[in-house]
Order: C-alpha cells, then sequence, then structure tokens
C-alpha cells in the first residue's frame, strides 16, 4: 500500500514537472512575441521622431527673433524638439561637409538662418505635415519650410504593413500558446479522470474536487511565468553584446510589461484550462470516461 502510494506521487511530481516545462516553452515563445511587438513599436517611433523639417527664416530676422519663435514652436504638440541654426552656423557646417568655402563663388554667405523641428511620431505623415506648413507659413518671419515628402510617405508604406503584420501574428501565437496549454493540462488531467469520478461517488461536492486541481494550476502557473522571465532573461542578456544601442528600444517599461503579460497569462491560461477540463470530467458517467 506505501508502496503504491510513493509511486503515485512520484507520477504526480513527474506530471507536475513535464506541465511546468510544456507551459515555460509556451510562455517563452509568448513573451518573446509580446517584447518583438513592444519593440518594434519603439523602434517605429524612433524612426518616425527622426522626420525633420526646415523652417527657412528670412535674412533680416535677428537671433532673437528666431530663438523665439524656435520656443513658440517648441510648446505645439508636433515638436519634438526644435534647434535654431544661424546663418553662420550654416556655413560653417557647410564648409565642414563640402570641404570648400561657398562664399568664393557666391562673394556672400548664401545660407539662411533657419530651424530644424524634429517631428513627435504620430504627426511625422505627410497629411499632418501639410496642414502644419500651411499654420507655420502665415508668420512673416517665416519664408519657406522644407521636408521630404517622398520618404516620409516611403517610410509609412513600409511601416503600416509591418504593423498589422505583427499584430495578426500575435493574435495568432497567443491562440497556439492557449490551444497547447489547454491540451498539456487536459492531458495531465485525463490520467486521473477515475479518481474525479471515485470522489464524486464517495459524496464530495463539485467545489470540493475542483480545488486540488485549482491550486496545482496556480502553482505551475507561478512556477512557469518564473522560469518563462529568468529565461528570457538570460536570452536578452546573451543578446546584448550583438545589439548595440538596443537599450534604445527596448527600456525596463518593456520588460516590465512582457513580465507582467507572462504572469497574468500564466495564472489566467492555466487556471481557466483546468477548470474548463475538470469540468468536463465532473460531467462525464462512468461508462463516458471508458470509451474516450
Amino acid at each position: 500500500m506505501r508502496k503504491s502510494r510513493n509511486l503515485e506521487k512520484r507520477r504526480h511530481g513527474l506530471q507536475m514537472v513535464t506541465l511546468c516545462i510544456s507551459t515555460t516553452m509556451v510562455l517563452t515563445l509568448l513573451g518573446l512575441v509580446m517584447l518583438s511587438v513592444l519593440t518594434a513599436h519603439n523602434l517605429q517611433k524612433n524612426l518616425r521622431e527622426n522626420v525633420e523639417i526646415s523652417v527657412i527664416l528670412g535674412d533680416t530676422i535677428a537671433k532673437e527673433d528666431g530663438v523665439t519663435l524656435g520656443k513658440m514652436i517648441q510648446k505645439k504638440p508636433y515638436a519634438h524638439q526644435v534647434a535654431f541654426i544661424s546663418s553662420e552656423e550654416a556655413l560653417k557646417m557647410a564648409k565642414e561637409e563640402m570641404g570648400i568655402d561657398p562664399t568664393e563663388f557666391t562673394g556672400s554667405n548664401p545660407f539662411s538662418p533657419e530651424l530644424t523641428v524634429t517631428m513627435e511620431a504620430e504627426y511625422a505623415n505627410t497629411d499632418s505635415l501639410s496642414v502644419i506648413v500651411k499654420r507655420l507659413l502665415k508668420d512673416r518671419r517665416v519664408v519657406d519650410v522644407a521636408y521630404t515628402k517622398d520618404e516620409i510617405d516611403g517610410m509609412n508604406r513600409i511601416l503600416e504593413p509591418v504593423s498589422i503584420a505583427l499584430l495578426g501574428l500575435s493574435v495568432l501565437l497567443i491562440f497556439i500558446c492557449y490551444t497547447l496549454i489547454s491540451n498539456s493540462i487536459q492531458l495531465s488531467i485525463y490520467s486521473r479522470r477515475f479518481l474525479i469520478h471515485t470522489m464524486k461517488l464517495v459524496g464530495a461536492s463539485w467545489g470540493f474536487i475542483r480545488r486540488p486541481f485549482l491550486k496545482q494550476a496556480v502553482v505551475v502557473g507561478v512556477i512557469s511565468a518564473l522560469l518563462t522571465c529568468s529565461l528570457l532573461g538570460g536570452i536578452i542578456y546573451m543578446l546584448m553584446p550583438f545589439m548595440p544601442h538596443v537599450e534604445e528600444i527596448m527600456t525596463w517599461r518593456e520588460l516590465a510589461i512582457t513580465a507582467a503579460a507572462v504572469f497574468v497569462f500564466g495564472f489566467v491560461i492555466t487556471v481557466f484550462c483546468t477548470l474548463l477540463s475538470v469540468n468536463k470530467f465532473l460531467r462525464m458517467t462512468a461508462g463516458e470516461l471508458y470509451k474516450i
């Protein structure tokens, strides 16, 4: 009798380990997808925030007026960063880039003072920029506004399908993760279906029968989530040397959201699937248990 109990405990422990491993592998896949989506979102935001427009000012505009206009633009919701470049600074930059002095050909400084405005990500599209340009041109200090329309259109044409594809892939993988975890839990409970039926025969309530299975699901969910977070942390640590500047698009915020999502999915899916599986066997008669 004692030997039989020890054998049963060992078998149950082995099932727990197997369930934890399979759940950890699925949650790791889910965590990688979640991290990839969040990182891709930040990468797209960084690319859009590199979009710049050049606000060309009149030659007679004093530096103080240009700086004042820059501060006014900086307060606008579309401006991420504004920098004033005087005509002298523009000439110096041109000399460094071209290696020649443009004044030798023109006889005077050909550059006008300008403001370089870096856009917020949500305004980095040609529709928003056309409205912003019209508003800026109404200021008497502004003579022209320049930006690379074709490059911005091309960037958005690439990024928008990528965002939709990542969203679709995330939904598909979440469904796959749920299916895999559900199947693993069903197999685990299937091996104890006769134990469930025996407890029903001795008069145990459904809530009493469910309780140990739900406790086991919580333990499996928490342990699997902890193992997944450790595994993801190890993967990221090993890949850090091969991904320069990755900290700009993968911050502690993304890591914390991914870890929270792993814990929530690990807990909710294991408990929900366990509840469904146990209820399924509770509703079956003895004859039906032999047929499945």
